[in-house]
């Protein structure tokens, strides 16, 4: 789902199954604009998939949006202190996406 609203956002996607499987693809490729990362992902939740990128010295600049179901404002908190650059709670439309993407500055404003 979320690959198809990106897609509709004219934005090449990239997917990965788990946090590990994510970590390998970026570091075999070059870097995304940004990575939008679950909360609630096998093997590896997307606070230790964050966590390892900002170890990472060649991955530590990469943009990273959690997108999760959390909803309290202590997980909220947890995600941004470990950097994620954003936080979008499920469930959200294609236009909540665009405008997170806007805010980072990877998409142009729609006009």
């Amino acid at each position: 789902m979320m690959g198809d609203l990106l897609r509709g956002l004219a934005i090449e996607v990239g997917e990965a199954s788990n946090g590990r499987e994510a970590l390998q693809w970026l570091r075999a490729n070059s870097l995304p604009n940004i990575a939008l990362v679950d909360w609630n992902m096998p093997e590896m939740d997307g606070l230790e998939f964050l966590r390892e990128v900002r170890r990472t010295p060649s991955l530590r600049q990469l943009p990273v949006m959690m997108v999760t179901t959390e909803t309290e404002m202590d997980q909220m908190v947890r995600a941004l202190a470990a950097g994620a650059n954003e936080y979008l709670m499920k469930p959200f439309t294609q236009a909540m996406i665009a405008e997170k993407l806007q805010l980072l500055g990877i998409l142009e404003e729609v006009s």
